[in-house]
C-alpha cells in the first residue's frame, strides 16, 4: 500500500535518480533549477542504489510518496522487473530511464531516444530519409536506433565490436520501424572493418553511442583512423558530453562537418521526464543552463 501524497505535508515532494554510482550526475542540478524556476514544491535527489537493493528502492518510491524518478546505469534494464507497468517503447528498447508514480503505481518510460530526436530537431536536423550510422551497440545505441527507425531514416547501420550485439540492435530498429509504420534498411557491421568504412562514407548522420572519448580518456576516439572518408555536410553527433568537445567532434569540426555534442540529449530527455511527471513542457533553457553551469563547476 502506498503512503498518501500528503505524507510530505508542506515539505517539497521528492523526485529521485536511482543509479550506482550517481555522484557524477548533472540531473539534480538540472531538475532542481527547473523546480525553482517553475515555483514547484519539489526536490530532486540522487540516490546511490547498489544492484542488490534495487527492488527495495523502487518499491520505496511508491510507499514513500515520491512523484517519480529517473534511472541510470546500471539499473535501466533490471528495473523493469519491479514496475507495475512499462510502456511499449520502453519494453521494445528493454530499458527504462523514467518512472512515473501515480496512485501507488509505478509506470516505466524511456525518454532517451526521443530526447536525442528532440535535440536533433532543435538543431535543425531532420533524419528522415537519411543514411545513419550508429557506433556502438549498448543501451544508448538501442534507444537511439529505435528512435531513428521510427523517425524514418532510410538506412541504419549499427557498427559494433561485438557482431551479435550489433545485429540485435539492428533487429530492434526493424521492429521499431514496423511498430511506427515506417520502413528502414537496418544492418550490422563490425567496427573497425572495411564494411564500416564504406557505410560511413555513405552516411548523412554518424552517432557515437560508445563511451570512447569520455573524460579522463579525452584523446581517444571511436574512429581513431580519422574522418577522411565522411562526405561534406555529414552530421557527427557524440552522446558523450564530458568534455563538451570530444576528440571525435574536434576532428569533425576541423573538416568543416556539422558537430553536435551530447549535453542536449541529456537535457531533452530530462525535459521529457518532466512532461511525464507534471503534464507540461519542461523548461529546456533553464535545465540546459543549469547543466552547463554544473559542468563548468567540475573544471
Amino acid at each position: 500500500m502506498s503512503v498518501p501524497r500528503d505524507v510530505w505535508g508542506r515539505q517539497p515532494r521528492p523526485y529521485a535518480l536511482l543509479g550506482w554510482p550517481v555522484g557524477h550526475s548533472l540531473s539534480p542540478a538540472m531538475h532542481n533549477a527547473a523546480f525553482r524556476e517553475q515555483g514547484l514544491q519539489a526536490i530532486y535527489v540522487a540516490l546511490a542504489v547498489p544492484p542488490e537493493a534495487l527492488g527495495e528502492a523502487v518499491r520505496g518510491l511508491a510507499s514513500l510518496g515520491f512523484g517519480g524518478a529517473n534511472v541510470t546505469i546500471p539499473h535501466k534494464e533490471a528495473v523493469l522487473d519491479y514496475l507495475d507497468e512499462v510502456t511499449p517503447e520502453a519494453r521494445l528498447i528493454g530499458a527504462v530511464n523514467t518512472i512515473v508514480c501515480r496512485h501507488g503505481r509505478l509506470v516505466g518510460h524511456n525518454t532517451d531516444g526521443q530526447g536525442f530526436l528532440r535535440h536533433l530537431y532543435a538543431e535543425g536536423i531532420d533524419p528522415a530519409g537519411q543514411n545513419a550510422v550508429i557506433l556502438g551497440a549498448g543501451g544508448a545505441a538501442r534507444a537511439i536506433a529505435a528512435a531513428l527507425a521510427a523517425a524514418g531514416v532510410q538506412t541504419l547501420v549499427v557498427a559494433g565490436r561485438t557482431p551479435e550485439r550489433a545485429e540485435a540492435v539492428a533487429g530492434l530498429a526493424r521492429r521499431a520501424a514496423s511498430a511506427a509504420g515506417t520502413e528502414v534498411e537496418a544492418t550490422a557491421v563490425p567496427l573497425p572493418s572495411r564494411e564500416a568504412e564504406l557505410c560511413l562514407a555513405d552516411a548523412h548522420l554518424v552517432v557515437n553511442c560508445t563511451p570512447v572519448g569520455m573524460a579522463p580518456a579525452t584523446e581517444e576516439s571511436p574512429l581513431p583512423d580519422g574522418l577522411g572518408g565522411l562526405r561534406p555536410g555529414t552530421v557527427v553527433y557524440d552522446t558523450v558530453y564530458r568534455p563538451a568537445e570530444t576528440r571525435l567532434l574536434r576532428e569533425a569540426r576541423a573538416r568543416a562537418l556539422v558537430t553536435v555534442g551530447g549535453l542536449g540529449m541529456l537535457v531533452h530527455q530530462g525535459a521529457l521526464a518532466w512532461e511525464l511527471w507534471f503534464g507540461r513542457p519542461g523548461p529546456v533553457q533553464v535545465m540546459w543552463a543549469a547543466a552547463e553551469a554544473a559542468l563548468r563547476g567540475e573544471d
